[in-house]
C-alpha cells in the first residue's frame, strides 16, 4: 500500500518502523522540522526524522500546512492509498484529509472518546482511570472526532507512570496500524456524550498543590513522568519531585513530618523518595538527605 507517514515524536517511531519492515510503499514521511533543543540550543531533528533518514526516506517539513496551498498540493500529488498520522503536531486542513483513497488514518494514545487532545496519557493517569489504551481511528475535521476503526486496552495500576505507559502504547500503536491498514475494519462512531478532553500541558501544571490530597499529587507524579514533570520548592531552590508514595500522616498541607521526607497534603500524606535540583543528580531521598537536612517542620512549596 503507497502511504504516508506523518509523525513526530518517540511516541511515533514504532508505527513508522513497522509500516516499512511490512514492506508498504512510504512515499513520504512528514514531521516537524528540525529546532533548536537543549542547554545549548543545537539545532536537532525529531525522532521520526532521525529514523526516517536512516531508512533511506523522504522526509518533508512544513512549517505550517493549513495555509500553505503548496504544500497540500504536493501532498496530493504522492497519490496515497492512505495517510497515517501519529502525534505529527500540525492540524491537516479538510482538503488533505480527504486526499488519500482510504483517507488518514490517526494512532490516538486514549480509549476514544475519552481523552480526546494533545495530553491523553497524562490525563488519563492524573484522573485516576483505571485503563486507558490505543484507538486508530479515520480522522475527520473534529479534534479527534472521527470515527474509530481499532482499539486495545491497557491496565493502570497504582505504579502506572507516563513513562511506563508510552513505550507500551507506542508498541500497540504500531500493531494495530498494520492491522487497519491490511483489514480495513468497519468504522464504529463515538459517542458523543462520552467525550473527554485532555489539554495541552504546561510547565507550571507540575507545580505540586500541597492542600491536594495525597492520592491526587501521587497521580499528578507519575503522571507528569518524564514531563513537565512536578516540582515544589525548598529553601528558595526549586526542587524536583521524580517518585513518591502516599502513606498515613497528617499535619499543615507541605509540611515535612519526620525525617524520611514524608510531606502532609490536604488529606494524609506522601513520602517523597526520589528528587533532584535542577541541573544536579537525581537521588534517592536517603541520599539526598544527608547532603541536604531537612528537618521536621519545615515546609515546602514556600
Amino acid at each position: 500500500m503507497r502511504v504516508a507517514f506523518m509523525g513526530s515524536p518517540d511516541f511515533a517511531v514504532p508505527a513508522l518502523q513497522a509500516i516499512h519492515n511490512a514492506g508498504h510503499d512510504i512515499a513520504a514521511v512528514y514531521c516537524q522540522p528540525a529546532r533548536p533543543a537543549g542547554r545549548g540550543q543545537a539545532v536537532r531533528r525529531c525522532p521520526v526524522h532521525v529514523v526516517a533518514d536512516h531508512l533511506g526516506l523522504t522526509v518533508r517539513t512544513p512549517a505550517r500546512l493549513r495555509s500553505d496551498p503548496e504544500a497540500q498540493s504536493a501532498f496530493a500529488a504522492l497519490n496515497l492509498d492512505a495517510a497515517v498520522v501519529a502525534a505529527y503536531g500540525l492540524i491537516l486542513p479538510p482538503a488533505m484529509l480527504q486526499t488519500p483513497n482510504r483517507g488518514c488514518l490517526n494512532i490516538h494514545a486514549s480509549l476514544l472518546p475519552r481523552w480526546r487532545g494533545a495530553a491523553p496519557i497524562q490525563a488519563a493517569v492524573l484522573a485516576g482511570d483505571l485503563e486507558t489504551g490505543i484507538t486508530v481511528m479515520q480522522m475527520e475535521a473534529g479534534l479527534d472526532t472521527g470515527p474509530m476503526l481499532l482499539r486495545q486496552s491497557v491496565a493502570i495500576t497504582p505504579d502506572t507512570t507516563t513513562a511506563k505507559l508510552h513505550e507500551t502504547l507506542a508498541a500497540i500503536g504500531a500493531k494495530l496500524i498494520l492491522l487497519a491498514l491490511t483489514a480495513s475494519p468497519p468504522p464504529v462512531p463515538q459517542r458523543e456524550a462520552d467525550a473527554t478532553y485532555a489539554p495541552k500541558l504546561s510547565r507550571e501544571d507540575g507545580r505540586i498543590v500541597w492542600s491536594n490530597p495525597a492520592e491526587r499529587i501521587d497521580r499528578q507524579i507519575r503522571a507528569f513522568d518524564p514531563w513537565p514533570g512536578t516540582f515544589t520548592t525548598f529553601g528558595g531552590n526549586l526542587l524536583k519531585i521524580l517518585a513518591g508514595k502516599p502513606t498515613d500522616g497528617s499535619g499543615a498541607p507541605g509540611t515535612v513530618l519526620d525525617t524520611a521526607l514524608t510531606v502532609a497534603c490536604g488529606s494524609h500524606a506522601i513520602r517523597l523518595t526520589r528528587v533532584q535540583f535542577p541541573g544536579r543528580a537525581a537521588l534517592d531521598a536517603d541520599a539526598f538527605l544527608r547532603g541536604n537536612p531537612v528537618p521536621p517542620g519545615t515546609v515546602l512549596g514556600q
